[in-house]
């Protein structure tokens, strides 16, 4: 798909059969980018997906967000306040339907929870 393989995937000796670049998962459907809020789970984060959604009345905009919980590979070392870029997968457990394929290191000073960035 274009997205280099970390070095820790390939010289790394973990065990993730949810990891894209070494595990049984393919990526197909959506990548997009999000912020990282969350990383209190074990090989999952929590990614805030910000967007605009357009009021005709108004002929105006709103900020909208969801929060999406996505499977990060053990080969990531990801922090609060980092941008993630991920793709859809098969589902791999009840909530979790996206894969970490990339990662860029914190640009956010202060909390990270309620601020809004578009991609």
């Amino acid at each position: 798909m274009g997205f280099k393989t970390p070095k820790e995937a390939s010289s790394g000796n973990y065990i993730d059969k949810k990891c894209p670049f070494t595990g049984n998962v393919s990526i197909r459907g959506k990548v997009f980018k999000g912020i990282v809020i969350s990383t209190k789970m074990n090989r999952t984060i929590i990614l805030r997906r910000d967007y605009l959604h357009y009021i005709k009345k108004y002929n105006r905009f709103e900020k909208r967000h969801h929060n999406i919980p996505v499977h990060c590979s053990p080969c990531f070392r990801v922090t609060e306040g980092d941008i993630v870029t991920v793709g859809q997968c098969r589902p791999l457990s009840k909530t979790v339907r996206f894969n970490v394929l990339k990662v860029t290191p914190n640009q956010i000073f202060g909390s990270v929870k309620k601020v809004f960035m578009l991609f």
